[in-house]
């Protein structure tokens, strides 16, 4: 009722001119407030004139716009240009509660766990993961990039725990059959009630946030050396030059360019060796660099000042090491033939091959299966070869050359493997 009554008495002149002229009557009355209604008929009086000339004057016309004219695009710049996660973590949107710390998500706080653990054991500081939600992704999935490239993709379920057999379990269990999606084992998905039971038949109970982060530790354990670059090895050796500025300043640049340090260095991690000890690896290089400067020869030569530490990784403090050899026969066909080779490639018939993969991924299981680290030994020469051939043939296996045995320790060969068929052969031998 208000807004009625003051837009139908100040939108139309007419209501306040007739109130003014009343006003104004009453006003001149003998014995009545005079100036009082003589100030309100004046103001309602004015009034009135205002609202007259105000809609005399004319309304503006309404800005045309062209039809069909799109709007002006800002000027594209490299802002626009957005660099790929080094380390990415998508999920769907049924683990978002996993992530997010206002509904008691503690899976960011592992992963920082995880990248303070690996960037300790690694020696580099492992990069920042960037999680988001991905809508195409399955509810319950998960995706794990390095580079802006799938490393892994798996489905866990919040709420429940897996159940992995490590091995040796003693009873079943009542759940989801699945896959450990870190290692492959075969595993359940149980409820939570289950827990107590099923730890007492023998099997890793681990709740749905440590599933993933750690898969994303092997991930990024397996990955290392795509995660150091450039800034990363400039970093580490800021870091070195306020202990050994003279040794640093002396090595790069030099002696060596940053890009053939950074290249022995991924060249290290590739092959799951921390790169902790700088100094000893600067020191190395600094020594070595003048003789060559071919990445390939100067990380045999880190490898070799890094042996006791190597060895110390793969079997502890055990003085024997139990290793695999090659036959003399088909360790020197692979010398000869590396030699003749031009790319450092071994060419050799595709069936002997085929069977030495055979031999060396049935030695590794063999080997493990005896609880002992699968080593192969063989000649420095081609010690960078056979490690390629063996990362497919057989993950497990770790390549050694006879140069990389520290002197306090001894070897006791357990098998052979033969080139007329690339079979295993046990042996009862031990060489000093």
């Amino acid at each position: 009722m208000g807004g009625q009554i003051v837009s139908q008495l100040f939108n139309s002149p007419r209501a306040l001119a007739v109130s003014a002229g009343v006003l104004f009557l009453m006003g001149v009355i003998p014995g009545m407030p005079n100036f009082a209604f003589l100030t309100l008929a004046a103001a309602s009086a004015g009034g009135a004139w205002m609202i007259r000339q105000r809609q005399r004057q004319p309304e503006p016309e309404p800005l045309q716009v062209e039809p069909g004219e799109p709007p002006e695009q800002r000027e594209l710049s490299w802002d626009d240009v957005q660099p790929v996660d080094l380390v990415g973590l998508e999920v769907g949107y049924r683990l978002i509660p996993l992530v997010d710390r206002n509904q008691g998500g503690q899976l960011m706080n592992r992963i920082k766990g995880v990248r303070r653990k690996l960037s300790q054991e690694l020696g580099f500081l492992i990069p920042s993961v960037h999680i988001r939600d991905n809508l195409d992704l399955s509810p319950n999935g998960y995706r794990i990039s390095i580079n802006g490239v799938t490393a892994a993709e798996a489905e866990i379920f919040p709420g429940r725990d897996l159940a992995i057999n490590p091995g040796q379990v003693f009873g079943e269990l009542q759940g989801a059959p699945t896959k450990d999606p870190t290692f492959g084992l075969d595993a359940i998905w149980i409820d939570p009630e289950q827990r107590d039971h099923a730890q007492t038949l023998g099997y890793t109970v681990v709740d749905a946030g440590t599933v993933v982060a750690t898969h994303l530790s092997e991930i990024l354990h397996n990955h290392a050396h795509e995660l150091l670059g450039h800034e990363e090895t400039q970093q580490l050796f800021d870091s070195l030059a306020r202990s050994a500025p003279k040794l640093v300043e002396d090595l790069l640049p030099k002696t060596l360019s940053l890009g053939v340090v950074t290249r022995i260095l991924q060249n290290l991690l590739e092959e799951h060796i921390p790169i902790r000890d700088i100094r000893t690896i600067a020191e190395t290089l600094a020594e070595q660099a003048p003789r060559s400067q071919d990445p390939g020869v100067l990380t045999a030569a880190v490898r070799i000042a890094l042996a006791r530490g190597i060895v110390q990784q793969l079997i502890g403090s055990t003085e024997e090491i139990p290793v695999a050899v090659l036959d003399p026969g088909l360790e020197q066909i692979l010398q000869k033939t590396l030699q003749a080779s031009q790319d450092g490639q071994a060419g050799f018939e595709p069936g002997l091959a085929e069977r030495l993969q055979q031999a060396l991924a049935e030695t590794t299981a063999a080997m493990e299966a005896e609880g002992q680290e699968a080593v192969l030994l063989v000649a420095a020469p081609i010690r960078p070869w056979m490690a390629r051939f063996a990362k497919h043939a057989a993950p497990g296996m770790h390549i050694l050359s006879y140069n990389e045995i520290p002197d306090n320790r001894q070897i006791r060969v357990i098998s052979t493997i033969g080139n007329n068929n690339a079979e295993t052969r046990p042996e009862g031998q031990g060489i000093g």
